[in-house]
C-alpha cells in the first residue's frame, strides 16, 4: 500500500504535486496567460479581523515579508507584467493593489507604484483597482485615485453588529464607524465612478437579509460575498457534512436580491452561476471550471499563487520563483498553476460523478484541500454549493417555464 496519508509532507505528493505539465505541454494544451496581478503593496494591517487568512491562519509567512514593496522592486514588478503581457499579445491587464492593508503604503509610495504601471504598460490597457479595509480612505488617496483612474473596493461585511463581531482594531474595537465615514467619502459625487465595490465575508450569526439590505444601503456597483476559508482539515465555522447553513444563507441572499423590483447591484456569485446555468464560461475563480489567469507579487517580489491558499497549510502558494530573476512566464508550467487551468482534467472523482460540476466547478481552491490528496478534492463548502446552486437552477426554470405560459 505503501505510505499513509499521513506520512505524506503538504504539497510534495499531494495533488497537483503529481501533475505531468510536460505530457500535458506533449498534448497539445497551452497555459493561459496571466491577466489579473495581485500586487501587495504592503505586508501588514491596521485591523486585527479574526477570520483573516494572512495573519490568523496556517501560513505565517507575512512576519518575513518587508513590510512595505521598495520602489525598486515596484519597477521590476512593473516590467514583468509589461513583460508578459507583450508576449502574449494581451491587449489589457488588470492590477489590484493589496495587502495586508495597501493603504498603509502611504500616499506618495502608492503614486509612485500607479505611476511606474501606467509608465511601463504604455499602450497595454491597464485596469487599476485597490482593495482596502477602508479605514484609511480620505482626501489625498481619493484624489491621487480620481487622477490615476485607480478603482476601489472596501470590505464590509453588513451592519454595525454584525461587521464589528470579526473586523477589529487590536484592541478589540470595532471598525464599522470608520468603514462607513470611507465609504461615504468614496460615494461622494466626484469620487462614486471610482467605487468599484464591497466585499463581503458571510457570519452565519449575522442575518442574510438584513446584511444585503445593510450592503446596498450604500449603492455599491457590485457586492462579493465570501465563504469564510477553510478546509477538509480545518472546516469553516459552523460546518457539518449534514446540513447545509452557508447554502441556506446565499439561497436568503438570492431570493432577496432577486425578487427586487429594481436590481439593487450585481452580485458577483450569483451573476456566475446565472451565467454557468446558461452554457456560458466563468468569469471568477470561486466557481465555474475556466482556467484562473490570476498571479500574485509579495512586498518581496516573490511571485506566489493566489493567496487564499494561505489558509491550507505553510507554503502551500509559495512558488520559489521570483521578479528579479524569473518571469511570469516560468510560472504558468509550475504543476500548481496548470492544475487551475485544465478544466474537467483537475476534478476529484466525486465532482465528476455530480450533476452540477460544469457550474460548480469543485469550488474555490483553497477550500478542496484536504491532507494526503491535496487538492484534488471537492469543496468543503460542497453541499452548500449544490444547495445554492440547485436553488438558483429551480428559480430560473420556474421563471423561464412562466414565459411559454399562454398570456390571459
Amino acid at each position: 500500500m505503501g505510505e499513509g496519508a499521513g506520512d505524506i509532507m503538504p504539497g510534495e505528493r499531494e495533488w497537483p504535486g503529481p501533475l505531468d505539465v510536460q505530457g500535458l505541454l506533449e498534448s497539445g494544451w497551452r497555459p493561459t496567460p496571466f491577466r489579473q496581478f495581485i500586487v501587495k503593496l504592503h505586508s501588514r494591517c491596521n485591523l486585527a479581523c479574526d477570520y483573516c487568512y494572512v495573519y490568523e491562519m496556517a501560513d505565517q509567512g507575512w512576519r518575513s515579508q518587508p513590510r512595505r514593496m521598495a520602489k525598486a522592486t515596484i519597477d521590476r514588478v512593473a516590467a514583468r507584467i509589461a513583460e508578459h503581457a507583450s508576449s502574449h499579445g494581451l491587449s489589457g491587464v488588470e492590477v489590484i493593489l493589496h495587502g495586508g492593508e495597501p493603504l498603509l503604503a502611504g500616499v506618495e509610495h502608492t503614486r509612485y507604484a500607479v505611476t511606474a504601471l501606467r509608465a511601463a504598460l504604455g499602450e497595454t490597457e491597464l485596469v487599476l483597482r485597490v482593495q482596502t479595509n477602508g479605514v484609511l480612505i480620505d482626501e489625498a488617496f481619493l484624489e491621487l485615485f480620481a487622477e490615476h483612474e485607480v478603482y476601489v473596493g472596501v470590505s464590509l461585511d453588513g451592519d454595525a453588529e454584525g461587521h464589528d463581531r470579526h473586523r477589529r482594531r487590536s484592541s478589540g474595537r470595532g471598525t464599522y464607524d470608520e468603514v462607513r465615514a470611507g465609504i461615504e467619502r468614496l460615494a461622494a459625487p466626484e469620487y462614486r465612478h471610482l467605487f468599484s465595490g464591497l466585499l463581503c465575508t458571510l457570519e452565519l450569526a449575522n442575518d442574510p437579509v438584513k446584511t444585503y439590505e445593510a450592503l446596498v444601503e450604500f449603492r455599491p456597483p457590485m457586492v462579493d460575498f465570501l465563504l469564510p476559508h477553510g478546509n477538509w482539515e480545518s472546516p469553516p465555522p459552523g460546518w457539518s457534512d449534514t446540513v447545509t447553513p452557508y447554502g441556506d444563507y446565499l439561497s436568503a441572499v438570492f431570493d432577496r436580491w432577486y425578487s427586487a423590483p429594481e436590481r439593487e447591484t450585481q452580485i458577483r456569485l450569483f451573476s456566475e452561476i446565472i451565467r454557468l446555468l446558461c452554457g456560458r464560461t466563468s468569469r471568477s475563480e470561486a466557481i465555474g471550471l475556466s482556467p484562473v489567469a490570476v498571479v500574485v507579487v509579495e512586498t518581496s517580489g516573490a511571485v506566489e499563487q493566489v493567496d487564499t491558499l494561505k489558509s491550507a497549510y505553510d507554503g502551500a502558494a509559495g512558488t520559489l520563483l521570483h521578479v528579479l530573476k524569473d518571469s511570469f512566464d516560468a510560472v504558468l508550467t509550475l504543476p500548481a498553476i496548470a492544475a487551475r487551468q485544465i478544466g474537467m482534467r483537475a476534478m476529484s472523482g466525486a465532482c465528476l460523478s455530480c450533476d452540477l460540476v460544469r457550474v460548480c466547478g469543485g469550488g474555490l481552491y483553497p477550500h478542496r484541500y484536504r491532507p494526503g490528496s491535496g487538492f484534488r478534492n471537492p469543496s468543503v463548502y460542497c453541499q452548500d454549493l449544490y444547495r445554492l446552486i440547485s436553488h438558483i437552477r429551480r428559480v430560473m426554470v420556474e421563471d423561464v417555464s412562466l414565459l411559454s405560459q399562454p398570456r390571459a
